[in-house]
């Protein structure tokens, strides 16, 4: 009989004890609160710093944006004044190559004035203010009526000499001494001329047309 309690004993405590382990757990009112003022200062706290970084993102990107647009503005720039300053080289370029060909003519000009007088006088035409198509018509027929060009070319009445016929012929030696062999000598002398008397060769030409014997 005794045997029997304390095994029934045993058997009695064994089921409290599994009914005890069996009961659901639960939390109070206050913890669960707790909990879900925790998680959503979490959910806070988590946008807050995503908003932080999506925000100094946004700024980094700004600030690398415009430093990318001014690095830009700078190469165009820099870009555009090479270009300007390689075009301006090249047109100094080119008016030197152009300038450098024309004195290589007219010193080509002047050293062949013996054998081509009228080229020497246009090339020096400019150098007494006188240019143009026009000025050098009336000087070509002037000095033609005069002398038909001839460097040596001596009015056996007058003793004029040369190719503008200059009355006396020791006129010219102030422009040089070699007045009577050296054409270019005789046609500085008679640009000169023209220029103190008439101002222009076209002026000198129309006073020799309105003199007979013809005579400037």
């Amino acid at each position: 009989m005794a045997l029997a309690l304390v095994g029934t004993g045993a058997v009695g405590v064994g089921t409290n004890d599994a009914v005890a382990d069996s009961e659901p757990f639960t939390l109070s009112a206050s913890a669960v609160s707790q909990a879900a003022l925790s998680a959503k200062e979490s959910f806070a706290d988590s946008n807050r710093i995503s908003n932080e970084r999506a925000g100094a993102n946004a700024q980094r990107s700004a600030v690398e944006a415009k430093a990318q647009a001014a690095a830009k503005v700078k190469a165009d720039a820099a870009a555009a004044a090479a270009k300007v300053k390689a075009a301006a080289l090249a047109k100094a370029r080119l008016a030197a190559s152009q300038k450098a060909a024309r004195d290589q003519q007219r010193a080509s000009l002047i050293a062949g004035a013996q054998a081509d007088p009228r080229g020497a006088a246009r090339a020096l035409m400019s150098d007494y203010g006188f240019s143009g198509d026009r000025q050098w018509g009336c000087l070509n027929l002037l000095w033609e009526g005069e002398s038909a060009w001839n460097f040596k070319a001596e009015n056996s009445s007058s003793g004029a000499y040369g190719i503008p016929q200059s009355l006396p012929a020791s006129k010219m030696a102030s422009v040089g001494a070699d007045y009577r062999t050296n054409p270019v000598t005789q046609i500085k002398w008679g640009l000169n001329y023209i220029k103190q008397s008439y101002g222009t060769p076209c002026g000198a030409w129309d006073f020799w047309n309105n003199r007979y014997p013809h005579w400037y």
